[in-house]
């Protein structure tokens, strides 16, 4: 158990997509919006920048598929937990397509890859919150019960909980690490209500830090060995009083970055990688 937090945090490797022109009029959105699709390239450049020069990571950037306008959001389409990778069966059957270049991708990097085939079953990588000592599944518009049950069986080392989203696409629209033992929360009464589900779930304490607005939340942890603890987060710009919040981490490297534009077809900042920690004898 001690290894598995010391080992939190620690990624090697970042799995991206490009995105698509289609994805200004096609993708998928709660609501309706105008999407810059150049800026949104450009946000997107500096978080690969973020990955690869800050993090440190090998970062690898599968190409653009107009016919796939989410595809840049590559979380949705698998999970991964040590050296295992499971493919997910998106909710969305529009989004289906996605699968195939992360399994090859996964597969190029010898990960055991188990591909999630049960058409009964749906899961989106963005419902999958891992904490380092087990799994929070969100049962949301794009994950169903059976998903959960298949990732349950996937990584048995794991408890895997399951816990309603009652607002939001995804869990992780309003939460994520912050680091060992440290949720992030937004302080919406949806969100609240699914951290206090958690809580009362799981075997293992948590520590909380509530943010005023819930996509806020989204954050990505890193911990580098010879940085220590850095979470990537959204700009004062877009965020400026959970910012302030965020701030209260005083041992941490704050990296801010915009996610602007694809925020609008409900994107958020843990949504657009897929990051993995491949040991040398992978």
């Amino acid at each position: 158990m001690a290894s598995r937090i010391a080992d939190f945090g620690r990624y090697t490797h970042a799995i991206v997509r490009g995105i698509p022109a289609s994805l200004a009029k096609e993708a998928l959105r709660s609501c309706p919006s105008e999407v810059d699709v150049v800026q949104a390239r450009r946000e997107h450049e500096k978080y690969q920048e973020i990955l690869r020069t800050t993090f440190g990571l090998e970062v690898v950037e599968l190409p653009a598929d107009e016919s796939l306008p989410d595809c840049v959001f590559v979380e949705d389409a698998a999970v991964v937990c040590g050296d295992t990778a499971l493919i997910t069966r998106p909710g969305a059957e529009s989004r289906r397509g996605e699968t195939k270049a992360m399994k090859e991708a996964l597969e190029a990097l010898n990960m055991n890859v188990v591909e999630m085939t049960d058409e009964n079953a749906t899961l989106d990588g963005g419902d999958v919150l891992f904490t380092g000592q087990e799994f929070f599944v969100g049962l949301s518009k794009r994950t169903n019960q059976r998903g959960a049950e298949i990732l349950a069986d996937v990584f048995k080392d794991y408890a895997v909980s399951t816990v309603p989203v009652q607002q939001g696409l995804h869990l992780k629209s309003f939460c994520s690490m912050g680091g060992p033992g440290l949720i992030l929360v937004g302080s919406s009464e949806p969100a609240q209500k699914a951290l206090k589900i958690m809580q009362q779930m799981s075997d293992h304490r948590y520590d909380k830090l509530v943010v005023p607005d819930d996509l806020a939340a989204n954050c990505i942890y890193v911990n580098l060995p010879d940085k220590g603890h850095m979470l990537l987060h959204s700009t004062a710009e877009m965020f400026p009083e959970s910012l302030k919040v965020l701030e209260q981490l005083k041992d941490y490297t704050l990296i801010a970055a915009s996610n602007k534009e694809k925020t609008k077809v409900d994107g958020a900042l843990t949504c657009c990688s897929v990051l993995i920690n491949k040991k040398a004898n992978m």
